[in-house]
């Protein structure tokens, strides 16, 4: 955190993608069956997206707040952070069920039901594989029309933290309000953190990436597909040095081998937790929330990995993208202990 800052509200302020999740199983034909590319996100309109849920059991489904920015900043709440978050739902039932959802968990929000505009609220349906792979198919409803209007630069400017979502680049509005929320941040003297979020992101919208991350970025988050993507290498050693060009800070997760941080100076390699694997959804999202909650509590780059690293493997081991409140404060007295 900035110790000079003596007006601190929130550790991060996120913003992205409102999404609810609808959370499903399916066997390894379905993705054949219904021109789905297996194992990445993908954009579709509603239309599509209703297809998809009719071939669905929708009585085994489970509605789950989503999101990737949301799943963080409830996460930063939930181990006893501050977070803020803006977005944008529908007034609908959908939407109501999003927010409600963030009050319980704590996170402070640019909106309330009797603000949100008509229209979808944005939905994903997340479908894993019996090989523990998610692959989503995501309608993004009103969250497309996130722009910079729905900044509160007040909150911006008393937060530690900007996270800004990958996810955004595929919208221009959303793309517009990454880039003016750093331009926020940076004038009051926050750090920016970004998330690649998925490496279609990386691959399709690589312009756009590349605006956002302009200069640099105080803090990346990124997988080591999306790492070697963006960088137009083919190993982590070349990516590794090439994201220092990009990124005073940075954190490449490399699934069941753990992560890899780099903190300025050094390289720092975090062991994974072995568990058996049941579903990634969410894995980075708590990976990025776990590990900004233990930065901005006082805790080094190496056991903010620690922490990060048992609680998404928490989350692989179980249906859905997040975890209880109660959960995680168990998982960071373990640490601490």
């Amino acid at each position: 955190m900035h110790p000079s800052r003596k007006d601190i509200a929130y550790h991060v302020y996120g913003i992205g993608n409102a999404i609810v999740d609808i959370v499903t199983e399916v066997e390894h034909d379905f993705f054949e069956k219904n021109n789905i590319e297996k194992g990445v996100m993908t954009l579709v309109d509603e239309q599509r997206q209703q297809e998809l849920m009719r071939a669905i059991d929708m009585k085994k489904s489970k509605l789950t707040g989503g999101g990737s920015a949301g799943n963080t900043v409830t996460a930063i709440s939930q181990f006893g952070g501050k977070a803020f978050y803006s977005f944008l739902v529908g007034q609908d039932e959908l939407g109501k069920f999003f927010l409600d959802d963030l009050a319980t968990n704590g996170v402070d929000t640019n909106l309330t039901y009797g603000q949100c505009p008509s229209g979808h609220t944005g939905r994903c349906l997340v479908m894993t594989s019996p090989d523990a792979q998610r692959t989503m198919n995501t309608f993004l409803g009103v969250s497309s029309f996130l722009s910079p209007e729905h900044l509160q630069e007040q909150a911006i400017r008393q937060s530690a933290y900007v996270y800004l979502e990958g996810y955004m680049v595929a919208s221009p509005k959303g793309h517009a309000a990454m880039l003016e929320a750093k331009k926020i941040a940076e004038r009051h003297g926050a750090h920016v953190a970004l998330t690649f979020s998925d490496p279609s992101m990386v691959k399709y919208f690589s312009k756009q990436m590349e605006e956002v991350v302009g200069a640099s970025v105080d803090l990346l988050f990124c997988n080591d597909e999306e790492a070697m993507i963006y960088t137009g290498t083919y190993s982590i050693a070349e990516a590794r040095e090439k994201l220092k060009q990009v990124a005073k800070k940075f954190v490449v997760t490399l699934g069941a081998n753990g992560a890899l941080i780099y903190d300025g100076d050094t390289f720092i390699h975090v062991e994974p937790y072995r568990v058996l694997a049941v579903d990634t959804n969410g894995a980075g999202d708590m990976f990025s929330g776990a590990f900004l909650y233990a930065i901005t509590h006082g805790h080094s780059y190496a056991e903010a990995g620690k922490l990060a690293s048992l609680a998404s493997s928490n989350v692989v081991a179980q249906w859905g993208p997040r975890l209880d409140a109660a959960r995680l404060r168990k998982l960071l007295q373990a640490i601490k202990a």
